[in-house]
């Protein structure tokens, strides 16, 4: 008797994500399904309003117009999220550049406005790795944000931040400006096309740090991985063993590497842009500025808000979208 082959649904782990993406079809089709009866809604609503001359529904009449165009927008913005790993989780790496305790505060903050943007979307962030600043902030931290798209909407925020303002730290009151970088690639669990030799790196030990009181990791379970040809250093800490932060980090080494190639491969045949060379004057990629004005300018699109408590608060779609909407038109880094 001729045994069947095994199936795709065979494999748990791809059968899961299928679920997921057919879930995600069905959500995107009832939406659209949605929207088309609240746009017959406001076809009958304007209609009735000529019918019963009542200038009073004008007011219902705009409030479902502002809702329907809101709703049109975010599916517009989706159906540009359609690179190989828009649909993955992201990880966001954070590091404050030159300027000590100014530049911790600065990194912190952005840690702070990222997480609040997660949290408004529903989106949960897990912190993998994190070096506190001595005085106050963060020097750098790896964290992961989970959710649908999350890596499509926050590849956008790759490369430098700056910022501008009049410091706390500074006793004399003057204006600072301070950098952090920002790296951004997909969490990809599937296997990749990486050969990663081990003759190629160099794996540190070391105890976790953060805060943790008396539950904090006595022994030496943080993992730091080299891979000494390209310099990439890759560090996990927030896992349970030292071998689950091993895998964990290794997952990130081959998810950079991966992208490194990639980004080569592209090069070759477009001028692609967004890895940060220096954390410093010329790379920024958006300004903050607290003083003497308020302003949030991005460099790459020109997009502008003035806002800055509300950015600050992980109101960024305003970025992100344009951000997307410039990709999707061949956009150029007007830094150039």
């Amino acid at each position: 008797m001729e045994m069947e082959a095994p199936g795709f649904w065979d494999n748990p782990d791809l059968s899961n994500r299928k679920m997921k993406e057919l879930k995600n079809l069905k959500d995107t089709v009832d939406t659209c399904e949605r929207l088309l009866r609240q746009y017959e809604d406001i076809e009958m609503l304007i209609e009735l309003g000529y019918e019963e001359e009542d200038a009073e529904i004008i007011g219902e009449i705009r409030e479902e117009l502002d809702g329907f165009a809101e709703s049109l927008e975010t599916i517009r913005i989706g159906t540009l999220l359609s690179g190989e790993f828009d649909k993955s989780n992201a990880i966001l790496k954070l590091n404050a550049g030159a300027g000590g305790t100014e530049s911790c505060d600065w990194a912190g903050m952005l840690y702070r406005m990222y997480s609040r943007w997660a949290e408004k979307r529903g989106f949960s962030v897990e912190v993998l790795d994190s070096l506190d600043g001595e005085e106050a902030g963060i020097k750098s931290i790896t964290f992961q944000v989970n959710g649908e798209n999350a890596y499509g909407y926050l590849k956008s925020e790759k490369g430098v931040h700056r910022l501008v303002r009049i410091s706390p730290f500074n006793a004399q009151g003057k204006r600072q400006t301070s950098f952090v970088s920002l790296d951004v690639m997909p969490e990809i669990e599937e296997d990749l096309d990486v050969e990663i030799e081990d003759k190629d790196l160099r794996i540190d030990t070391y105890r976790s740090s953060g805060a943790g009181g008396q539950h904090i990791n006595k022994t030496s379970s943080a993992i730091r991985i080299t891979h000494l040809p390209t310099g990439i250093v890759v560090q996990c800490q927030n896992e349970r063993s030292q071998h689950m932060n091993k895998d964990k980090a290794m997952q990130m080494l081959r998810a950079k590497l991966y992208m490194l190639k990639q980004e080569a491969n592209a090069e070759k045949l477009s001028d692609i842009r967004g890895e940060v060379t220096e954390i410093g004057w010329g790379n920024q990629i958006r300004s903050y500025v607290f003083q003497p004005y308020t302003l949030v300018k991005d460099h790459r699109t020109s997009v502008e808000s003035g806002n800055v408590d509300a950015v600050m608060d992980g109101s960024l779609d305003l970025f992100i979208n344009g951000y997307l909407k410039w990709l999707s038109i061949g956009g150029k880094d007007a830094r150039s």
